[in-house]
């Protein structure tokens, strides 16, 4: 059994919802798992293995992701590790592994953390639960990149058999 932090850089908690499932998927394995926010890390120390979630906001990262990255560094080569993306473009085919997704191979290109355990998961459109101003750049993305542009729209494009590979991966880290 190892003792997993799953950390999530989330904006409107989809991320989130990934690491929740994935702690589920991997508790049922035997293994002990603590999700917290990027906000809110406990002791890296603590943990056998350290996996981070992070959506895409605005076509980046969030630059806490980076910050956190730099000043534990060493903490996470020293362990197994890795990483997920989650966003709105990983919903084609084209571009939902880490070699074809351009977010993850920009994260790639700027950490100095390497992870060796990568993925990407869809993520979630919900306009209703943006503001006004988001919901209207979503849509005019969605609109040129032929995605859901209606305004009542609610989907998740995640691929939960994709995820619970991930969790088995998560436990062969080594």
């Amino acid at each position: 059994m190892s003792h997993i932090l799953l950390i999530h850089s989330s904006v409107h908690g989809y991320t989130q919802k990934i690491c929740e499932y994935l702690r589920d998927k991997l508790e049922t394995q035997q293994q002990q798992v603590t999700v917290a926010p990027l906000s809110n890390v406990p002791d890296l120390d603590a943990f056998d293995k350290v996996f981070i979630g992070a959506s895409i906001r605005h076509g980046k990262h969030r630059p806490a992701l980076y910050q956190f990255i730099d000043a534990h560094q060493q903490q996470l080569l020293s362990k197994p590790s890795g990483f997920f993306s989650v966003s709105l473009v990983a919903r084609k085919p084209a571009k939902n592994t880490p070699l074809t997704n351009s977010y993850m191979q920009q994260f790639l290109s700027q950490s100095p953390w390497q992870p060796k355990v990568l993925q990407v998961f869809g993520g979630n459109l919900d306009y209703q639960g943006y503001g006004a101003m988001d919901r209207n750049i979503i849509r005019f993305i969605m609109w040129i990149t032929k995605g859901p542009t209606d305004p009542n729209t609610k989907v998740e494009f995640t691929d939960w058999e994709k995820v619970d590979q991930f969790a088995q991966q998560m436990i062969e880290a080594s």
